[in-house]
This record gives structure tokens, C-alpha cells and sequence, in this order.
């Protein structure tokens, strides 16, 4: 089991943060997700068809991201929440990247509606898992590049267990330790808000549909919640 927990400090400064957490154990992820695969289809259709368009930095559920990188000393324009740059790549190419089933299904619901989103490979996570603020101290190793190391700036917002990091500036690029492959069998999946007050109901939605996105390839799934009053959930 794994604690995730929201630090008092984190807390305390955005306290309308929500996150879902949707869990997924004996994850299949070499068969087809022809559910997935349909949503993400269906995601560039309407983006060919002017039906739809990405979120972007004018957008509130953006902007309030923005402003949170700003608050503690990261440029959202050229260090990006992942959201936003998720939706600026699908705007300008038409299409989603495809990664694997599970990494597809989190970023088309991601993008779907405008919120945050990740995943750790639980089986690669060591101790629990906080979000809290960098001391400086702590070690990154970048997605896609294991022979990098570096060090998250004091007072930025990170997620870190007892080994590392395994997400940098709260939730711009996830580390590669515990990267979702075709193989992550116990998987946890992010999304955020930090306007639960505005956008909770959108973010309760998206973490229902990546469940149902999971259940047909998983023994189990569940989703449960962060928030600055409850701060702490076992996985």
C-alpha cells in the first residue's frame, strides 16, 4: 500500500487543490484498448471538425496553473503545466501521441478536460508519496532520459517519495523510474485542480471516464481524493 499525502504547506497555500487518484492493479497494457483508442479518435475528430478545441493559457482551469508556477518561481511559459503543453502540441499537430493504452487513455482524458494528469508505476515508487516543497536536496531523473539527474529549485512543488522525485514543478514531466510502460501492472493516475470550487464536479467526471477507461483492462480500479481537509489517502 502507498499513502499519498498533500504537505500542510502545500495546503495551506492552495486550498482549493482536489485530486483524483485512480488506482489500477493487474493492468493489462499489452492487449488492445479499443476504448481508449475510440476516444482518442473521436478527441482529434472533433478538433478537425472545429467541434472542439485544447484548453489553453486563457482558460481559467489554465490560468490558475500558471499563476501557481509563478508562485513559486517557474515560468509556465517555458516550464508548462502538462495540460497545456499537451493541448498546444494538439492543436498544432491535429493528433495525440501515442505512448501505450494506459499513458493514451490518461492524456486523452487529460486534454478531454482541460485538467492535469499523470501516472506512477506503483511497483517502482518506494514509501509513500508527498507533494510538497523542494528543499533542493532532492534528485530528478527526467522521463525519457535516465542518464540525467537534476536537482528541483528550493520551493518548488514536486511530488517526491523516499528515493526522488517523480514529478517536477507539481506537474510539468513525471520521472522516468516510474514511468507507465506496456508492462505497469499497479498503476496510480493523477488529475488536479486547483478550483475545486468551480471545477470539481469536471474533475470527479474525467477520473470516472479514465476509470472507465482502465476497468475493462484491470482486476480492480478504484478512485479516491485529496483535497486541503483531507489531505492523505492510502492506495
Amino acid at each position: 500500500m502507498t499513502v499519498f499525502r498533500i504537505s500542510p504547506a502545500v495546503a495551506d497555500a492552495f486550498p482549493d487543490t482536489l485530486i483524483a487518484l485512480v488506482t489500477a492493479t493487474g493492468l493489462d497494457g499489452r492487449e488492445p484498448w479499443p476504448e481508449t483508442a475510440a476516444a482518442a479518435e473521436n478527441l482529434e475528430r472533433q478538433l478537425a471538425d472545429g467541434a472542439w478545441q485544447p484548453a489553453d493559457e486563457t482558460d481559467p482551469r489554465i490560468e490558475a496553473w500558471h499563476t501557481a508556477y509563478r508562485s513559486f518561481g517557474t515560468n509556465p511559459r517555458r516550464i508548462r503545466p502538462s495540460v497545456d503543453a499537451l493541448g498546444r502540441r494538439m492543436a498544432k499537430k491535429g493528433t495525440l501521441p501515442r505512448v501505450n493504452p494506459a499513458v493514451d487513455a490518461y492524456n486523452t482524458v487529460s486534454v478531454r478536460h482541460g485538467l492535469p494528469a499523470g501516472a506512477f508505476d506503483l511497483d517502482h515508487v518506494t514509501g509513500d508519496v508527498a507533494i510538497r516543497y523542494a528543499d533542493g536536496s532532492e534528485e530528478f531523473t527526467p522521463l525519457g532520459e535516465p542518464g540525467t539527474v537534476e536537482n528541483p529549485k528550493p520551493g518548488e512543488i514536486i511530488y517526491a517519495d523516499t528515493t526522488g522525485v517523480l514529478t517536477r514543478h507539481w506537474n510539468h514531466r513525471d520521472a522516468h523510474r516510474t514511468r507507465v510502460t506496456e508492462d505497469s501492472a499497479r498503476v496510480a493516475f493523477v488529475l488536479e485542480t486547483l478550483r475545486s470550487s468551480h471545477d470539481g464536479h469536471l474533475l470527479k467526471t474525467a477520473a470516472e471516464e479514465l476509470r472507465a477507461l482502465l476497468t475493462p483492462h484491470a482486476a480492480h480500479t478504484q478512485v479516491v481524493h485529496l483535497t486541503a481537509e483531507q489531505p492523505e489517502a492510502t492506495v
